[in-house]
């Protein structure tokens, strides 16, 4: 039934999926002629990941290889496997990864998992894999961090995660409804996708210019969910938004949607409370009603409502987990905010709230951070860690203050919008 409706909506908007294909291709992932491509796709989402396919070759891709991916048997894995498969990696696709980054691959990703696909897992079992994950893969996460490479996320609704978003209709409807409001986030609902990301591109100008020139030391942030935290930022910081640009000059945007623009906190002034607005999707289990208190860039209290097992392995991933990597605004007026729908989903939720995230830093937000070591950054105040993980802390009432280095104040940012 379920692949029914999918096939029925395929041939109904045929056209416009060919856009959407397009604009992950073209826009997202700039593929080039030449550019190998591997593209991440859950097996349910093949259709889809047929047509990106497609698109990569008719814009010149030299080979295309494809990842299937499985909700259902991840999860069959965590629950049934022996317990010491959580403690290794398997080489060949470490092997598989270096291959493909050594080629300059574009990687593009589907996103249409199930928020609660790992409910229920051992948080060990999570926790285990997750680290030795992260540690085996690395490098490559490097070079994605750093833009050595060239990468595209966007996603597609499954029927478990429409229910999960709209679960008061008929999942058919709320595949429909989650179909409208994806692509509506994505800018892809016009006539000309790839033009609109352009525009998009060009709006993010004035606030980056902004932020940049006033290389604030810190921002005092409030809200009235009982957030009271100041964050300082790094010496010589970069605020990015609107996409980034690869190490050879090419354009691309690695969040489909994308509204926000970011920078690099100080991984060692942090303070104060901050209480999250929106729960956190993390290893197929929300957290949610969550909060955090920062000393000297540590969190050093923290709490949730559910699943604070699992929000404590996140934070003892390693050191670098308790400290902040990130810091986003975004307005609370962005088309994603105002559709006021919990997406369950940090490609979407991240986008309709000012967010932090706990664990590493790009490096791309710090001015000269690519001729330095990663002890070098460190000094200068970059976070390292195994994980990068956003959560939402925006509201409509939310207020910024920008600290100057010579104490002069700046509030740039009240009532959850931007006045610059």
């Amino acid at each position: 039934m379920v692949l029914f409706q999918k096939q029925e909506w395929v041939n109904l908007n045929n056209e416009r999926l060919q856009k959407y294909a397009n604009l992950l291709v073209r826009a997202g992932g700039n593929v080039q002629k030449g550019s190998p491509v591997v593209i991440s796709s859950a097996v349910d989402d093949a259709y889809f990941a047929r047509m990106v396919q497609d698109a990569a070759y008719d814009a010149g891709a030299s080979d295309v290889t494809i990842d299937w991916t499985d909700d259902a048997s991840v999860r069959a894995k965590f629950l049934r496997a022996s317990s010491e498969v959580f403690d290794e990696f398997p080489e060949w696709r470490v092997a598989k990864l270096k291959y493909q980054d050594d080629k300059g691959s574009v990687y593009l990703r589907i996103e249409s998992s199930d928020p609660d696909n790992l409910k229920g897992v051992e948080s060990d079992r999570l926790q285990r894999f997750t680290k030795v994950a992260s540690q085996a893969t690395r490098p490559h996460a490097e070079l994605m961090m750093s833009n050595a490479l060239r990468w595209s996320i966007i996603a597609l609704p499954s029927p478990a995660w429409a229910r999960k978003v709209f679960p008061t209709i008929t999942e058919a409807e709320a595949i429909d409804k989650l179909w409208t409001c994806i692509l509506k986030a994505a800018r892809a609902d016009g006539d000309d996708p790839v033009a609109e990301w352009q525009k998009h591109r060009e709006n993010f100008t004035k606030r980056v210019e902004y932020l940049n020139a006033q290389q604030f030391d810190s921002l005092h942030i409030t809200t009235g969910l009982g957030t009271d935290f100041t964050v300082g930022l790094v010496q010589n910081h970069n605020w990015e938004g609107g996409g980034d640009i690869d190490k050879t000059g090419i354009p691309f945007f690695p969040n489909m949607p994308t509204e926000e623009v970011f920078t690099m906190p100080h991984r060692d002034r942090a303070n104060g409370r901050v209480v999250a607005s929106m729960p956190l999707t993390y290893q197929g289990n929300l957290i949610e009603n969550f909060e955090m208190t920062f000393k000297n860039g540590i969190v050093i209290d923290y709490k949730a409502e559910t699943n604070q097992d699992i929000l404590k392995n996140l934070m003892e991933t390693d050191e670098g987990a308790r400290r902040l990597g990130e810091v986003a605004l975004v307005a609370n007026s962005s088309p994603i905010g105002q559709m006021g729908v919990l997406f369950y989903n940090t490609l979407f939720d991240e986008n309709a709230s000012a967010h932090l995230a706990l664990g590493k830093a790009y490096p791309t937000n710090m001015q000269g951070a690519e001729s330095l070591t990663t002890e070098q950054r460190t000094a200068r105040g970059c976070n390292d860690s195994l994980i990068h993980e956003d959560f939402m802390f925006g509201t409509a009432d939310m207020n910024i203050t920008g600290i100057k280095p010579d104490g002069t104040e700046v509030n740039f940012f009240k009532n959850g919008e931007f006045d610059i």
